[in-house]
């Protein structure tokens, strides 16, 4: 009995959170959501297939690095649910030109592919997205609760 009392007060308080930064170490494949300084949530994450380094142009693979905003939700992804992170900024974007590439976009924290979910206690052993970040999908379900659109992220190796 005190036990279910004790993990109805922890996903009641998770529930009720107000997460005010979501916060990623690429280095440790972590991603933390924040209420103040409290780590309201932790997840390990897979990330893009090339992950240290800030992404640079389409197609090299890496998840990008700094501070940007989530800013939509998508429900009808390729991917079991998502949330639109606002990368390319105006930096990247005049990085990427000064180049001569595209700086990519559509980078999304997002849950499985669908059709591959069978695949999940494998495929988040390693980073294997084109960028963006994964979560399984029952943890993309929470995240999706508990970040609101305009929440900020700091992605940082």
């Amino acid at each position: 009995m005190k036990m279910i009392f004790f993990l109805a007060l922890l996903t009641s308080s998770i529930a009720c959170a107000e997460v005010d930064l979501v916060k990623v170490d690429k280095s440790a494949n972590k991603m933390c959501l924040l209420e103040g300084d409290k780590i309201v949530k932790e997840y390990h994450v897979a990330l893009g297939a090339n992950p240290k380094g800030h992404k640079q142009q389409e197609g090299d693979e890496r998840t990008p690095e700094g501070t940007y905003t989530l800013d939509y939700k998508k429900e009808d992804s390729a991917f079991y649910r998502a949330m639109h992170i606002s990368y390319p900024n105006q930096q990247d974007i005049e990085s990427a030109k000064k180049r001569g590439v595209p700086p990519g976009g559509f980078i999304m924290i997002h849950g499985q592919k669908n059709g591959l979910e069978w695949m999940t206690a494998i495929s988040q052993n390693f980073n294997w997205t084109n960028g963006c970040i994964a979560l399984t999908n029952t943890e993309m379900d929470e995240f999706m609760k508990l970040v609101a659109t305009g929440t900020k992220i700091q992605i940082d190796w």
